[in-house]
């Protein structure tokens, strides 16, 4: 996928994580965003993000790695309609676009996997600027939990279930 601001979004290879090696260290070590433990090594990280997503990929503007994303399979059985996806975007990029185009794409991309519906399952209240733009992409909160996530400045405070339907079809009609 090319964007119209320069974003090329491609699946990414194994020769890639060197390069989101710094995004996804910057973004866990922050702590305010993801449950991801801050202490886990290089290999659990690329295992974590490249291996045990169904697929990841990675966001480009001129060719420099600025994100990545993964799509997997929320639940297995009879949840397996639904996929989870999780984001991530260097400091330095933050504001251009790219979480947006990301998650477009992973919606097409998810589509094309014969996902239905796309599940955020925990989205930190502090996230103000994802929470929007998923409200934006049409995410509905769909539960909350209260005083889940223990945020380094702000203690415990609230985490979000982000939730939307993928096709056009209603629920009812694809049982």
């Amino acid at each position: 996928m090319d964007g119209d601001q320069g974003i090329s979004i491609r699946y990414a290879r194994d020769e890639d994580f060197a390069a989101l090696w710094p995004i996804l260290r910057g973004v866990i070590k922050a702590g305010d965003t993801y449950t991801i433990e801050p202490g886990l090594t290089r290999e659990a990280v690329r295992k974590l993000w490249m291996q045990v997503p169904r697929a990841t990929y990675v966001a480009e503007i001129a060719g420099e790695p600025l994100g990545t994303f993964y799509i997997k399979t929320n639940q297995p059985g009879g949840g397996a309609h639904v996929c989870n996806a999780g984001f991530m975007v260097s400091e330095a990029a933050r504001g251009r676009g790219l979480a947006r185009a990301m998650c477009l794409h992973a919606q097409d991309e998810a589509r094309a996997m014969g996902y239905l519906a796309m599940q955020f399952n925990f989205v930190v209240e502090t996230n103000r600027g994802a929470i929007a733009l998923w409200e934006d992409l049409g995410f509905e909160t769909v539960g909350r939990l209260p005083r889940a996530f223990r945020h380094p400045v702000q203690g415990l405070v609230d985490a979000r279930i982000m939730y939307k339907w993928l096709t056009d079809e209603t629920p009812e009609a694809q049982s």
